[in-house]
């Protein structure tokens, strides 16, 4: 099963793809985790990502598209995988094709722009390993302490409420047209906001046939 989760910032596709992770059996590909992976361990391609990162630019599709290839062929990605965070842009997604990336199923996770604000405003990460929470919708076991690693949890600034508002504009614009990219190949599938957590991974589970 390769995945791709879809959906706005703060749309609930970190906690989303944890779960499906445990109950597919099948590792999430976070872009920022190895991003931040490829860079710490010196891969050629993290030193090419670095370089740009330490003189403040944004890393290039290629690059990012080279790291998650080499990602992708690991041991424990044999059998499938969820990929959160890329594609952002029709370009990436055709990068990605290109590569010869192919999916199963793209998901799109459809939150109003309202519920996002609200919902980021009480999101908390761990600045150790990147773990999500929510105070209210997955508020961890102690407060401020994060569950998995006992990492400080902390709110970060793209969770302000004017930087959540830019993002939302950024989405809009950028990311969104690939629901009708994909929907083109015949593998979008979409999931209407859910009351809970539980609830939105059972709708997943549905529209793929789970």
């Amino acid at each position: 099963m390769k995945l791709i989760l879809l959906g706005a910032p703060g749309a609930g596709k970190g906690t989303q793809a944890d779960i499906l992770c445990e109950k597919l059996d099948i590792p999430t590909i976070s872009t920022g985790n190895i991003l931040r992976a490829a860079v710490k361990n010196g891969t050629p391609t993290g030193l090419k990502a670095k370089a740009f990162m330490d003189a403040g630019q944004l890393v290039p599709d290629e690059v990012i598209i080279g790291i998650i290839s080499e990602r992708l062929e690991e041991p424990d990605c044999a059998k499938g995988y969820i990929l959160d965070g890329v594609p952002r842009t029709i370009a990436q997604a055709e990068a990605l094709e290109k590569a010869g990336i192919v999916f199963d199923s793209v998901v799109s996770l459809e939150v109003s722009d309202e519920a996002i604000c609200e919902r980021m405003s009480g999101r908390r990460v761990c600045e150790s390993c990147g773990a999500s929470y929510h105070v209210a919708a997955v508020p961890p076991k102690t407060e401020g302490v994060c569950d998995k690693c006992g990492g400080k949890l902390i709110q970060r600034k793209d969770d302000a409420p004017e930087t959540v508002k830019s993002r939302l504009e950024v989405y809009h614009k950028e990311t969104e047209p690939l629901k009708a990219f994909y929907a083109e190949r015949g593998l979008l599938k979409t999931v209407e906001n859910q009351p809970t957590v539980e609830a939105v991974s059972q709708a997943i589970l549905r529209v793929l046939g789970r």
